[in-house]
Order: C-alpha cells, then sequence, then structure tokens
C-alpha cells in the first residue's frame, strides 16, 4: 500500500480510484466469465432455456449483487472498519473484547475465505484460457483439446506464484489501467449485444427472480441460488481489501463497476435471448455466452484480456491469503511463518509456505475438476460460509455501535438471505464442494489446535508458575555486580510476559539464576502485546527503581513485524539519551565512541514428551497440547520470527509439566558408614 492512497483514505482521487480499481474489483470483476455458463449448466442444454429463465436470471443477479455486495458489504460492513482496516478478522479483533463467542465465526470465516483462495485462480483463469478452444483465425484454428487448455493454465499459475517472491510493485501500477480497459470493455460489448433488446431492462424488476424461482421451467428450484451467487463472491475480498485502498475510493468506483458487470450480463441475457431457439445452438450443452456474443474477430483480444483480467484476480486472492495470514498470526490462531517483505511498500507481504501451498491446492484443483464448468461446482460454498460467519459478527459490532434491534434485524435479513444461498451451494457438495469443505475444515482444525492448544498450555503447565520480578531485583542486581561468575553478556535479553504487576514466568527466573548463574550488566525483559490498531508500534519502559533492570512493554499492531532487535537499538539509543543507562563503552569495537556493548538473546522452548497422563487432565486437551508444540516445530523459530538470525543467541530447553512427577515413596532400610561432621 502506498504512501499517497493512505494519505488520500477520506477524499477520493483520480490516482486512489484507478488503483482501486485494479486491485480491489478482480474477483468480482471476473464473473461475468463463468456465472451464465453455470446458469446454462443448470439448465441442461441452451435448447432448453425459456425467456422466463433468462429475464429471472438477470434478475437474481441484479438483486444479489445489490443486496449482497453494495448494502451489505459497501453500506454496512465497510462503515465496521478497525482502523480503516477491513476483513473477517479485522472485525474480530475489533469486538473480542466484548464477545469471546465470536473467535468460532472469525475462525470458521478466516478458514473458509483460504480455501476459496485456492479456487479463485483455478477457475477464472481456465475460464479465461478455455476461450481460445476452437477459435478460428484465418485458416488457423486452436485446438478443442482440453488437455492443451490444461497445460497453458498450469504454466500461467506456475509463473504466477513463481513471481511472488518479487513483490507485485512493479506490476501494480499496472493493474488499474489494464482493469478499467477490462471493464470498459465488458460494458461495451453487453451494450452492444443489449442494443435492440431494450425490453430486457424490465428484467432488474424483482418480481421476475421470484417467477423464476416458483417457475417450473427451472428444474433447480431454489438451489439455482447456489449458481446465482457466483456473482457476488468477490464482496468479501471488497471489504477485505478496504485498508490498502480507503473507503472513499470504493464508494466512487463501485457504481462504474456494478454499471459495467450488469450490462455484461444483460449482453449476455440478450444474445441468449436470441439464439436459444436457433437450432445451430439447440443442443449446446457447455457454451459460454461470454465468448459466444463476441465477434469472431474479437474473441483472440477479449481471450487476452480476460486472461489478464483473470491473473489480475488471482493476484488479489493471493495478496489477500498471505494479509489474512498475517492477521491470523497477529491474532495468534495461526503458527508463525516467515513473512518475507519483497519492497519498501509496508503492506506488501510474501509468506513462501502460505504461497506454495495455495500454488499446490489451485494446480489440484486444475486437474481434478480439468473444466471451468466442474470447478464451477465447487465454487461458491466456502465463501458462502464466510459471508455468513461476517454477519454474525457484523451482530455484535451493531449493537455495540448503534443498537440491539438494529442488529438484529440485519442479522435476520442477511443471515436469512445468506442461509439460502449455503443450503442451494450445498448442493454442490457431491459435485466438488467437498474439496473447499475438507480444505476449510482442515485449515479450521490447525487454527483450532494452535489457538487452544496455547490456552491449555499455559493454563495447565508447570511453566504457567509464577513469581514477582520485583522480588528478586536485589539477587539480580548483586549477580550483576559479582565478579567472581563469568560474564555471559553485557545486555542479556529475555523475551516474555511481565504483568502490570510485575509477575513473570518461574522458568525465566530460574533460566538466570538457578541454571548456572548468567552474569550481565544489564538484564532486559521485553514483552510484547499484540493490539487491536493494525499498525500501532509504541513502548513504555520501567527501570524499577535500579539501572541494570529494564522491564520493556512492546505495543505492536496485528498487522505489524516483530523484529526485536531493530526494535531494541530504537530503544537502548532513547534510553541512553534519557540517562537510564550508565554507557557500556566496550573495549573492544570498529565503532569510535560505541555506548553499547553485546547483546544475548535467550529464548526458551518446550517439548511434549513430558506430558503427563495426570488423570485431572482429558484426553483432547493433551492432543491439543501436543498439537501446538509439534507445529512450533515445523512452523519459524522463535529467532526467525523475532528477526534474531543474526544475532547472539542461546536456546535452552525447558520440559514441559502439566502436573509434577510422581515416584513411590522409598524407604530407608540402611545408612553405613557416617564419617563424622568437620567442626
Amino acid at each position: 500500500m502506498t504512501t499517497s492512497i493512505r494519505q488520500n483514505r477520506s477524499r477520493p482521487a483520480i490516482a486512489g480510484m484507478l488503483i482501486t480499481i485494479g486491485i480491489v474489483y478482480g474477483d468480482i470483476g471476473t464473473s461475468p466469465l463463468y456465472v451464465m455458463q453455470a446458469l446454462l449448466g443448470d439448465a441442461g442444454r441452451l435448447g432448453q432455456l425459456t425467456p422466463t429463465y433468462i429475464y429471472g436470471s438477470i434478475s437474481l443477479i441484479f438483486w444479489t449483487l445489490m443486496l449482497m455486495t453494495t448494502i451489505k458489504y459497501i453500506l454496512i460492513a465497510m462503515r465496521a472498519d478497525n482502523h480503516h482496516e477491513g476483513g473477517i478478522l479485522a472485525l474480530y479483533a475489533l469486538i473480542r473484547k466484548r464477545a469471546k463467542w465470536a473467535l468460532i465465526p472469525a475462525l470458521i470465516g478466516g478458514a473458509a475465505l483460504l480455501a476459496d483462495g485456492t479456487l479463485t485462480p483455478a477457475v477464472t483463469v481456465t475460464s479465461a484460457v478455455e476461450g481460445l478452444k476452437g477459435l478460428r483465425i484465418g485458416s488457423w484454428q486452436f485446438s478443442d483439446d482440453q488437455l492443451i487448455v490444461l497445460l497453458a493454465v498450469t504454466v500461467i499459475l506456475l509463473l504466477l506464484f513463481m513471481s511472488q517472491r518479487f513483490g507485485t510493485a512493479l506490476i501494480g501500477h499496472a493493474f488499474g489501467p489494464l482493469m478499467l480497459i477490462w471493464f470498459s470493455f465488458i460494458a461495451i460489448t453487453g451494450l452492444i449485444n443489449l442494443n435492440g433488446h431494450w425490453d430486457l431492462l424490465r428484467a432488474l424488476s424483482p418480481t421476475y427472480a421470484w417467477q423464476l424461482l416458483v417457475s417450473p421451467t427451472n428444474k433447480m428450484g431454489i438451489f439455482i441460488l447456489g449458481s446465482i451467487f457466483l456473482a457476488t463472491t468477490g464482496a468479501e475480498a471488497l471489504y477485505s481489501d478496504m485498508g490498502h485502498v480507503g473507503r472513499i475510493n470504493i464508494y466512487w468506483t463501485w457504481p462504474f463497476i456494478y454499471l459495467a458487470l450488469m450490462l455484461n450480463y444483460l449482453g449476455q441475457g440478450a444474445w441468449l435471448l436470441t439464439h436459444y431457439q436457433n437450432p445451430a445452438y439447440q443442443n449446446a450443452t457447455n457454451l459460454n455466452p461470454f465468448f459466444a456474443m463476441l465477434p469472431t474477430a474479437w474473441q483472440l483480444p477479449a481471450t487476452i484480456l480476460a486472461t489478464i483480467a483473470a491473473v489480475i484476480a488471482s493476484q488479489a486472492l493471493i495478496t489477500g491469503s498471505f494479509t489474512l495470514v498475517n492477521e491470523a498470526i497477529g491474532l495468534k490462531v495461526l503458527p508463525r511463518l516467515r513473512i518475507n517483505h519483497p519492497s519498501r511498500i509496508k503492506s506488501q507481504l510474501y509468506i513462501p509456505t502460505v504461497n506454495w501451498l495455495l500454488c499446490a491446492g489451485t494446480l489440484a484443483i486444475v486437474w481434478l475438476f480439468q473444466t471451468s464448468h466442474h470447478m464451477e461446482a465447487a465454487y461458491g460454498l466456502a465463501i458462502t460460509l464466510t459471508m455468513l460467519m461476517t454477519t454474525a459478527l457484523l451482530f455484535e459490532y451493531i449493537k455495540w455501535r448503534a443498537n440491539h434491534w438494529l442488529a438484529l434485524l440485519v442479522v435476520v435479513i442477511f443471515g436469512s438471505i445468506e442461509m439460502v444461498f449455503l443450503i442451494a451451494s450445498l448442493t454442490k457438495f457431491m459435485h466438488g464442494g467437498y474439496f473447499t469443505v475438507i480444505l476449510t475444515i482442515l485449515i479450521l482444525l490447525l487454527m483450532l489446535t494452535w489457538y487452544w492448544g496455547n490456552r491449555y498450555r499455559e493454563r495447565l503447565s508447570l511453566g504457567s508458575e509464577h513469581l514477582n520480578l520485583r522480588d528478586y531485583r536485589k539477587q539480580l542486581m548483586a549477580l550483576s555486580a559479582d565478579e567472581t561468575q563469568p560474564l555471559t553478556a553485557t545486555n542479556l535479553v529475555y523475551i516474555t510476559k511481565v504483568s502490570p504487576d510485575y509477575q513473570v514466568k518461574r522458568t525465566i527466573l530460574y533460566s538466570i539464576l538457578d541454571k548456572r548463574p548468567k552474569r550481565a550488566q544489564v538484564y532486559w525483559f521485553i514483552s510484547i502485546t499484540e493490539t487491536d490498531e493494525p499498525d500501532e508500534a509504541s513502548y513504555t519502559v520501567d527501570m524499577m527503581g535500579t539501572r541494570n533492570i529494564v522491564n520493556v512493554q512492546l505495543r505492536l499492531g496485528f498487522k505489524q513485524a516483530q523484529p526485536i532487535s531493530q526494535y531494541l537499538r530504537q530503544i537502548v539509543t532513547d534510553l541512553l539519551a534519557a540517562k537510564a543507562i550508565n554507557p557500556q563503552y566496550p573495549h573492544y569495537t570498529t565503532l569510535k565512541k560505541r555506548q553499547v556493548g553485546d547483546f544475548k538473546f535467550v529464548l526458551t522452548n518446550q517439548k511434549a514428551t513430558t506430558l503427563s497422563l495426570a488423570p485431572h487432565v482429558r484426553w483432547w486437551q493433551r492432543g491439543l497440547i501436543a498439537g501446538r508444540i509439534f507445529l512450533q516445530r515445523l512452523t519459524a523459530s522463535q529467532a526467525t520470527w523475532y528477526g534474531l538470525e543474526f544475532s547472539d543467541v542461546l536456546e535452552e530447553t525447558v520440559p514441559l509439566f502439566l502436573t509434577p512427577p510422581t515416584a513411590p515413596h522409598l524407604a530407608q532400610t540402611a545408612l553405613k558408614h557416617v564419617a563424622k561432621p568437620t567442626e
């Protein structure tokens, strides 16, 4: 996210609106590639269409976009911003202190959104490339072989995921103009086909939507909404991207996007009205009206443009997944993962583990389902679940900010609509929806294991026993001055939680005083608190009446990285300037007038091999704790997470006891040949 965008959140600007078009609407903007195709598949074949079906489909699309995207997300959800940031986890961070129950819908919604991130690149890119099948250019014709499509899609997706490590700073500026061309193109082509069929504008009346739902020509009944819902799948991503571009830019650009989308849907509907009785199309079952309505000469550039738009939409979903995972790590619902910043743009992240998992999932979907028509069967189910969870969280937010009755009204209206969409989407389960459901469950289990495993570990382990740091000030001061003990480091740093009443884990003081005393000139205890403000970065220092014990309270927003060594340099400089600590003047250094000595960071790790089978600890609690520690070993180490790869780090292993180890009492049978004590 550029500084200029952040500075212009409160007022629209051409540059800001152009960037908004480029990075916010990719997912919802490529929906015309597959929505009408999915509805045609529900009808069976082109010859089975009726005017009622065509009018009703367009009416349902229009009102779905109006209710779900315009009213729910743009007019309501975007008011629930967490210091300008949006998305289901940002919303949860805003209300978590008021509603502990909100954790569960937040985790379900976040897991479903990540699962959906594997589907969008597969569906959009495949739909676009399929536009080449059978296309004739002069005397040359593209192959109808779907294998060629799959290979092309695989190459495009591999290049896309491989490029993530370089960031999107270079291509990001091109997204806006390219997507503006895309939306202009779909609007113009739709308008051209609509010309002469202006009566189709009557489909904007909700009566046609209702007529289709109860019409016998609609063989799917209410379950047709599973395909209709595809038109609004990008709404949740739109809410998540609010922090990148600002609410005001979305307000000003959405009317243009909405108009372009509806003109294209109307154009596709007009083409279907013209051709559904044409004998040449009577038995067409796998036809895409988006490409079919274009003149032959336009189809190649349209396919190229659609592929570019699909890649941009996929890029937005990948970037959104990185942001979501970063927020989840900050909220301690996902394990720590290595996070890179490919450019100087603050919001630009690259998480290698997430990138390649998304890549593997996306390619698996491409080769498992093979055609965009089959992929559509798996699409939409997960995102419906996310939308329903967002509605649940909005209830708590509106109740807090407005009143209970307004919150109840919102949750009843949108909750009911989304439940209907969810039920309709469940028909896709056996046709591919199972893939995203399984993926959602796996991600949710990972989140639950990490979060609750940590909670139970803290609650039940002996390592959670605390002592008062103030009670040990004299010992720490004496140890610093005791030259009979070897100097471990000039500055000894522990990253641990120190409570407002100075309670600290017993294992920390045990490490300093009992496990071979560690003498240092200054002892640092750094507590890190993730706050609900995404970009907060502040600290307080309590010297506890000494010059060698430093209690640092770091407050970092949930979107902030945690390079502790960099923060510590700033803090040391500030304390030296305030003369709160003594200059250390190392004897040997390459830097003139250096006032700071060396630093050693002590990190503690736990092992699950000593888990006790105490009867008061339930088996599932032991399982969660063991799972959490296992995941910790698989993910980024503490040294990597805290940016200490090039620092002097001492890692100590701490056993995890849920209950004190017990042993049978030994009976003494003899005591022989004891020497007299020396007087």
